[in-house]
């Protein structure tokens, strides 16, 4: 029963938070005047209280999860050192020189040809 008392509150949580965002939007620009320090710590806690709105919701609990478990994910990833980093660079770039003096040479032969050709 909780559950779909949540789920029935959630359009009106959706409402608030396009309000709140809304809000944020046209007080900026309404305060224009005022220090831009200000302006931008209001932004931030309207932003900080309808982030919290939206993740009180069925679906910005699921986002909320999703985020955890992507932290979770990252702290598994194997990241490569620095000389495996370094050597995978040098031949990513050796290969770009590569390709691009092929493509130059192919490019110079089929210039010359076509300027033998039209004469």
């Amino acid at each position: 029963m909780s559950e779909a008392a949540t789920s029935r509150l959630d359009p009106l949580k959706w409402g608030l938070v396009v309000v709140l965002v809304a809000a944020a939007v046209v007080g900026n620009s309404y305060f224009a005047d005022e220090s831009l320090l200000y302006r931008v710590i209001a932004i931030i806690a309207v932003a900080g209280l309808a982030g919290w709105v939206a993740s009180t919701t069925e679906r910005g609990g699921a986002f909320w999860q999703l985020i955890k478990g992507s932290r979770t994910e990252i702290r598994k990833v194997v990241w490569p050192t620095r000389p495996e980093t370094t050597q995978t660079t040098f031949i990513v770039v050796v290969f770009v020189i590569v390709m691009a003096l092929i493509l130059w040479a192919l490019d110079s032969l089929l210039g010359w040809l076509v300027s033998m050709v039209i004469g």
